[in-house]
């Protein structure tokens, strides 16, 4: 008796989902494609203030966190094999 209420109760949830993701599927559609249109107006916003600076001006924004300092003597070693022909 309790296996059967368990697939009844499976079956029940199922079909339960199914029907408020039919109500919901095109609520949660609308607010993706009203999120993705936004974004893309935002990149086209900002290209189009790159593209309205003149051509060869380099602008930098935000700063490195890596402070790695090199002397001049030091360098990367990279182990390697020689393959023979």
């Amino acid at each position: 008796m309790g296996f059967l209420r368990t697939i009844a109760i499976i079956v029940i949830i199922y079909y339960v989902f199914k029907f408020l993701m039919r109500l919901l599927a095109p609520f949660l559609m609308k607010k993706m494609a009203d999120k993705m249109g936004s974004q893309f107006q935002q990149n086209q916003q900002g290209r189009q203030r790159q593209e309205s600076e003149p051509e060869g001006k380099v602008t930098v924004e935000g700063q490195s966190h890596r402070s790695t300092k090199f002397s001049d003597g030091e360098g990367e070693y990279v182990d390697y094999e020689e393959i023979k022909d």
